[in-house]
């Protein structure tokens, strides 16, 4: 399935924006580079061929942080 996935934050200075599917074989899905000034938004599709969990992770100048979220992958869409 290809999911859409938005990674906002209000953290200052972010330097980039990754997500991470845990139970895909290749886990990194995205990571986006951010020029001083962007506003620090990731917004993409994501192939997904199973229910898993999405990390998010910000990495700004003091740091990396990170949150997850379990995304559900539903044969046909029909929650199946």
């Amino acid at each position: 399935a290809v999911v859409p996935v938005t990674s906002p934050t209000t953290r200052a200075d972010v330097e980039s924006i990754s997500m991470v599917v845990g139970k895909n074989p290749s886990p990194l899905a995205a990571t986006l580079e951010l020029p001083p000034g962007t506003l620090p938004v990731l917004a993409s599709r994501i192939k997904m061929g199973q229910t898993s969990d999405v990390m998010a992770v910000v990495k700004p100048k003091s740091g990396l942080f990170s949150t997850t979220k379990e995304v559900k992958v539903t044969i046909g869409g029909c929650g199946g």
